[in-house]
């Protein structure tokens, strides 16, 4: 089962190093992360997201690849290849894997000035490591997928 677990931080730049550690944490096997990404209001107030994958330029590279090569067939490779890309880039944007979007521009749309949210969506962890790690951070919890009492220990944890 995945855990999805939204820490709020004091800026947007300790919300991209918590997000860069749990890419090293899941290097290091102690987080199995399905989805990552961290939000934050900019000064005119607009939600900027950051996701661990972007799914629209791999699409527009898978989709430039088939395009080429069905264009290829039809002794029309460089329409092929611009009509795959599109086709890809959109097919990419639309497709919502992992943490949901709208959850993301929510919780991002509630944030104070200079603060911001990491969002991690994993499978298991090292729950002690992962939480020594983070802690430093001085992370609070905004939302959880846990049971109130895994929240609670959570909590617990990282205030310790």
């Amino acid at each position: 089962m995945t855990h999805l677990v939204v820490l709020g931080l004091d800026s947007p730049a300790k919300a991209e190093e918590v997000f860069d550690l749990a890419g090293d944490l899941a290097k290091q096997e102690l987080l199995q992360l399905q989805d990552a990404a961290y939000a934050y209001r900019d000064a005119k107030g607009k939600v900027r997201i950051h996701q661990a994958v972007s799914l629209t330029g791999a699409g527009a590279a898978s989709g430039a690849l088939w395009g080429t090569l069905i264009g290829m067939l039809f002794l029309m490779p460089v329409a092929g290849l611009a009509i795959g890309a599109g086709t890809g880039a959109l097919a990419g944007k639309l497709a919502d894997v992992g943490i949901n979007d709208d959850t993301i521009k929510q919780i991002g749309g509630q944030l104070e000035d200079g603060k911001a949210a990491v969002f991690l969506l994993a499978r298991s962890a090292t729950v002690d490591r992962v939480i020594d790690a983070i802690k430093p951070y001085n992370p609070t919890v905004i939302q959880t997928n846990l049971t109130k009492d895994r929240e609670e220990e959570l909590v617990k944890a990282l205030q310790a």
